[in-house]
């Protein structure tokens, strides 16, 4: 056990396809990490979204490049509990879990995009959130928060200004964090490895040989990065 998870020191959680992990995910969430004091943050891999189409990618390896992307940072954590659940992936069914195993009053984080906070009205069960988890905002270039309207209303009712307020209490609070922009997109890597180009650089080495070894994204046999 670490000194930060003996202390009771806040966790989060980040969900997305991770349809590959990349670069940009991990600056991302080595930030979140030092910014929010965790002591470790879940990388959760989602088997089926609910909002978007299924990757063409199984769950399973998208699961695999995560836990190589993340070996030896010891503060970063593939959570595979979604894949071990059957139907749709809902996040607030894995915040109701972690909440169970870390207790009432221990701070537990989820972390999204301006982007997904967007459509946060079609989530299901989203007036839920805030019971069992803060939320954590990534702020994007050219992307901002919902200006009216019901999501609105209910972000700034809860608004708080430091990361600080987070450690308070173990839900409720939602924070707006500026993280360092990486533009890196898995939507990118997967064009370039379907047309026979390198993503070297973009993600960690250990994925690429992963994406070349099970010829991921139509990566042809026969092409060497």
């Amino acid at each position: 056990m670490t000194p930060c998870e003996a202390s009771g020191a806040p966790v989060a959680v980040l969900g997305g396809t991770f349809n590959p992990i990349h670069n940009g995910h991990l600056r991302s969430a080595l930030e979140l990490v030092e910014h929010l004091g965790l002591a470790h943050l879940h990388l959760m891999p989602c088997a089926t979204p609910p909002h978007r189409a299924a990757p063409q990618c199984p769950a399973a390896q998208r699961a695999d490049m995560v836990e190589l992307a993340i070996g030896g940072e010891p503060r970063l954590r593939c959570d595979r509990r979604e894949l071990q659940r059957s139907g749709t992936s809902w996040t607030i069914d894995s915040l109701e879990e972690l909440r169970a195993e870390y207790g009432p009053q221990r701070s537990l984080s989820l972390v999204m995009g301006c982007d997904a906070v967007q459509g946060l009205d079609r989530w299901h069960r989203w007036h839920d959130l805030l019971q069992f988890a803060h939320i954590v905002v990534i702020a994007r270039p050219g992307w901002h928060l919902p200006e009216r309207g019901d999501v609105a209303t209910w972000l700034a009712a809860h608004a708080v200004a430091e990361a600080s307020a987070l450690q308070q209490r173990p839900a409720g609070g939602v924070l707006v964090l500026q993280l360092r922009p990486l533009a890196i997109s898995s939507t990118e890597i997967r064009a370039l490895c379907a047309s026979g180009r390198s993503p070297r650089y973009l993600l960690p080495e250990p994925v690429l040989d992963y994406i070349e070894r099970h010829q991921l994204y139509a990566a042809a046999a026969d092409i060497h990065f």
